[in-house]
């Protein structure tokens, strides 16, 4: 056993003092870092940490004189005698491995050591942090705070606008900047007169006198009036004040009606004041869109308008709502809301009509009400006329370049017959403009006296000119569309212009023969007045609606079918992508829709509307294999698509119930499943774009 330690030994201590060498070697710089880590002065807190900090270095000082102690010793038998190393090997007189262990022990000390140190440091780090959140809690909270109010009011701004948005069916502003510049600009001195009439002065001063109703006949210039008051309102109230208008329009769906007066109302007052919006969000975060459009949505906007009324933060308030003989849907709720209304303090209100019974009849129910009546006001009417005169002669003259003599004509011949009637200078002018300088003395008797007189001349002339019968046609269906259209729009409807859809200055020329009924304001077609519409549909009726209306609505809707059909195709915005947000979608140029735009809208309105009183003959259409039936089969997706674009997909919910109120009593009862099947994909694909 003996024989065999002494051959073995001198290999396992050598092999011993290798491994050791490379241990020590390999960890050098490991203390070395380590030792500048631990000991560096720049603690947390120097005082505090002093007692630790001796015991880790006394640590590190032990183990840097084992590890020196090891280098030396194995240095030190690196130098000696080959034999001599043999023999201290072979008696282990070195113990490199208890070396090793001594070098071990010294650095699990302080590995010790150095986890108590470090423990204390981090806790007195710990406890400097936390005196630092102390200092500094109320700060951060605070920023914290701001931080989340503008996260919450970005995100309350971006919801507020889609409200807005959602709510604005039209910008009353603009409609009376279209007025104005229809009717060819406001005149000052035209209006000046109300200014210090005694019965506005009333209204203006008396803090009881609240509602004041300006009522005359058509042509009196009634809205140009109201326009006049809406600038001197807004130069004369307070800069906190507010000041709401809209202009009724009855040629005009978007407003039209009592729900649309409410919405433009509202939309110019939350633009003022931005806080009343509250009061809208309690039912739009409910409802959405369909809060404006729904069957409810007169209920809701009066609620809403009356929770308005009543804000203790509401500042004063003039609300003005012009033509209210033409709110031809819901007009009598309209009027008992404003009766009632008219009793809140802070707000006072102008209404404007014609002379109409029923209006002056729900109107009498208010209480502290002024009725200022143009033709008890002759005298000043008649100045404001006469003024108005003066100013269109003298463009005239310019224009035209009269001499003194057909100047002074034209102005006697106006200042004689005007009746005190702006309509009918304007429309004598409008006419005049049309004939040779030479001419214009000698066909000044042509126009008569009167509006009445005066529309029946223009159909006369209409229909003993080369172009009556193109004329009536436009004449018929401009009376019984639904919103004004396009001359593009016009193309698709009138075969016989299907042609001239880039020719637009010729359809221009066009509108031009049709006797000064109409006027073309931004490529839109409109009737120059209410009463034009009117004298049309019931003083010339058998003239321009020979066949009836419900022909016109039949050539309407027969028309609108051909286009659609013709025109509609897949993804016909070229979006390339399915579920595209209606909110990104940008109208390319040229638009693909922008001759069937109307069509795609109305056409089942044209087709209720004639089929309502046509006779069983022309009821084919609605037959299996019939032009609806063949246009719902192929095209009823693509329609919905321009639905959507054209944004009316609240219009197409209404159109899809006339058109299934038709089939139910028209066709065969195995057809209902089919066309029930496509009246509940509508609605889910209108839930969807919505």
């Amino acid at each position: 056993m003996l024989t065999c330690k002494v051959f073995v030994n001198p290999t396992t201590e050598t092999k011993a003092n290798r491994d050791g060498i490379v241990h020590v070697i390999s960890r050098m710089k490991w203390y070395c870092e380590l030792s500048i880590l631990l000991l560096k002065e720049n603690t947390v807190d120097v005082e505090t940490s002093a007692g630790v900090r001796g015991e880790l270095k006394q640590r590190v000082i032990d183990l840097y004189q084992a590890l020196l102690l090891y280098l030396i010793k194995s240095v030190s038998s690196c130098y000696r005698n080959r034999f001599i190393v043999f023999l201290r090997d072979t008696i282990k007189l070195d113990d490199w491995n208890g070396s090793l262990q001594n070098v071990e022990v010294a650095e699990n000390a302080v590995r010790q050591d150095s986890y108590a140190y470090t423990a204390q440091q981090i806790s007195l780090r710990l406890e400097q942090l936390l005196d630092v959140a102390k200092n500094q809690e109320s700060r951060l909270l605070q920023d914290i705070y701001c931080l989340l109010q503008k996260q919450v009011s970005f995100q309350m701004e971006k919801e507020d606008k889609e409200c807005i948005q959602h709510l604005r069916l039209t910008d009353p502003r603009d409609d009376k900047k279209r007025i104005e510049e229809t009717k060819g600009g406001l005149l000052g001195d035209s209006y000046y007169w109300i200014l210090q009439n005694s019965d506005f002065q009333q209204w203006r001063n008396d803090r009881q006198s609240r509602l004041l109703w300006i009522k005359g006949d058509p042509g009196k210039g009634k809205t140009m009036l109201l326009c006049g008051i809406v600038n001197e309102l807004k130069k004369s109230m307070a800069n906190m004040d507010l000041l709401s208008y809209f202009f009724c329009q009855a040629t005009d769906t978007r407003i039209n009606n009592a729900t649309a007066v409410l919405r433009g109302l509202v939309y110019l007052l939350v633009d003022q004041q931005p806080s009343l919006i509250s009061h809208i969000r309690k039912k739009y975060d409910h409802a959405g869109k369909t809060l404006f459009e729904d069957a409810n949505a007169w209920v809701a906007l009066s609620e809403i308008f009356t929770n308005i009324l009543q804000d203790p933060s509401l500042n004063s308030t003039y609300l003005i709502i012009d033509a209210l003989d033409e709110c031809v849907a819901d007009l009598p709720k309209l009027l008992d809301f404003i009766a009632q209304k008219s009793s809140v303090s802070r707000v006072k209100w102008i209404v404007s009509s014609r002379n109409w019974p029923d209006i002056e009849e729900r109107l009498e129910r208010a209480g502290h009400k002024v009725r200022l009546c143009l033709e008890l006001n002759a005298e000043s009417v008649s100045t404001a006329v006469s003024i108005y005169i003066q100013h269109k002669v003298l463009q005239l003259a310019q224009r035209k370049k009269y001499d003194d003599k057909t100047r002074d004509a034209v102005l006697d011949h106006l200042s004689s017959n005007a009746n005190n009637t702006f309509l009918w200078v304007a429309l004598v002018c409008q006419n005049l403009e049309k004939i040779q300088r030479w001419e214009t003395r000698a066909k000044l008797n042509a126009f008569p006296p009167g509006l009445n007189s005066l529309y029946e001349r223009m159909v006369e002339q209409i229909c003993n000119s080369d172009n009556a019968d193109i004329c009536k046609r436009i004449l018929a269906l401009i009376a019984i569309v639904y919103q004004p259209i396009t001359l593009e729009e016009l193309t698709s409807l009138v075969e016989i212009l299907e042609d001239m859809s880039d020719d637009l200055e010729s359809l221009g020329e066009i509108i031009g023969l049709c006797g000064s009924f109409l006027t073309i304001r931004e490529g839109t077609i409109y009737f120059v007045h209410q009463s034009a519409k009117d004298y049309l549909l019931i003083k010339a009726f058998d003239k321009i609606f020979p066949s009836g209306r419900g022909e016109a609505h039949y050539i309407i809707f027969s028309r609108s079918l051909q286009v659609i059909s013709r025109t509609l195709r897949r993804d016909i915005y070229n979006l390339r992508t399915l579920g595209y947000p209606i909110e990104r979608v940008k109208q390319p140029v040229p638009d693909p829709l922008a001759v069937s735009r109307y069509s795609c809208i109305y056409w089942v309105n044209h087709l209720y509307d004639w089929n309502s009183n046509s006779c069983a003959n022309y009821k084919v259409s609605l037959q299996d294999g019939g032009i609806v039936d063949m246009f719902v089969r192929k095209k009823y997706l693509y329609w919905l698509e321009a639905l959507s674009l054209c944004r009316s997909m609240s219009e197409g919910v209404l159109s899809m119930a006339k058109l299934e109120a038709l089939i139910q009593v028209i066709i065969r009862p195995a057809m209902l499943s089919m066309y029930g099947s496509c009246l509940y994909n509508f609605r889910e694909e209108q839930v969807h774009s919505y």
